[in-house]
């Protein structure tokens, strides 16, 4: 038996058209929602996942303000700019493109950027709020991408065994408490972990972020369990493949994301909600 396919952009179309119709009743109540880009440097990637994000922003009725500065920018260059966007009110939310290079002070980048603009949960409070299971902020947009999918195809995730590997703050740690806040049972895995193969084995909902291409093979699976692939890498042959072996493990498990066309489809959508989410939240303030 095959497993079934979770196809990114299904979920990402059916998050769009509920966020268009909340982009237009704001608008109705004379807020357009603004999202602040901030890019320093001409790196293929960031180059396209801006346009991604883009071209989904429009779509839904969100106006970009993008502000590029060249790899050699100065560090208060870009303070100046999120500066700007943090006091700007046409702007709710605001995304900055990471790693910076290595002249500009990260931490002193997120602790200039206003949490409550913060959409993509880099900021300490942002961090905190999803580590103490409160609204504080808004959490990283790939995590938040993982369990949009799980929700989307009805898998259950309450008192289920998930599996993390992978330990960063971008995705392994945010996205094991946002597991646990829907009461799954987690286990975060990482390269030192002992029997990992087996830990695996023993997962409802596997989620890999290791960053080596196509580590997990059907030995890690087992036929109930549902893989979430977040791993972007190249292989020995130029081609995007995923942390899993998906020819491998397709047939072994119950359901996997594709790469590309799994969680990378989903996430500019997630970045898009939390800029309406803040626009909403200041229309709620403006009523009180």
């Amino acid at each position: 038996m095959i497993g079934q396919i979770l196809k990114g952009k299904d979920v990402a179309e059916a998050l769009g058209n509920q966020l268009n119709s909340r982009a237009i009743k704001l608008k109705k109540h004379g807020i357009e929602p603004g999202l602040g880009i901030i890019r320093v440097g001409q790196r293929p990637d960031d180059i396209s996942y801006e346009k991604g994000i883009t071209k989904r922003a429009l779509y839904t009725g969100v106006k970009v303000y993008t502000r590029e500065f060249p790899e050699d920018a100065t560090e208060q260059e870009v303070l100046g700019a999120i500066n700007l966007m943090n006091n700007d009110e046409n702007i709710h939310g605001i995304m900055i493109f990471r790693p910076l290079p290595s002249h500009i002070d990260d931490n002193a980048i997120r602790k200039s950027l206003n949490p409550e603009k913060d959409i993509d949960g880099i900021t300490d409070m942002s961090m905190a709020g999803i580590y103490a299971g409160s609204d504080i902020g808004f959490s990283p947009c790939t995590p938040s991408a993982v369990i949009e999918i799980l929700k989307h195809y009805n898998i259950e995730i309450s008192g289920k065994k998930a599996v993390v590997l992978g330990r960063s703050l971008v995705i392994g740690k945010p996205v094991s408490m946002m597991l646990l806040n829907e009461n799954a049972t987690v286990s975060m895995c990482h390269t030192k972990t002992e029997n990992l193969m087996e830990v695996c084995q023993n997962a409802d909902i596997l989620v890999t972020a290791v960053g080596s291409a196509r580590f997990i093979t059907k030995e890690y699976t087992n036929a109930a369990q549902t893989i979430i692939d977040v791993g972007i890498n190249v292989d020995e042959n130029g081609k995007l493949c995923g942390d899993v072996d998906f020819d491998d493990v397709l047939d072994k498990c119950r359901a996997i994301t594709p790469v590309p066309g799994g969680v990378g489809a989903v996430t500019s959508c997630i970045l898009v909600k939390h800029v309406i989410m803040s626009a909403e939240a200041k229309l709620l303030a403006q009523n009180y």
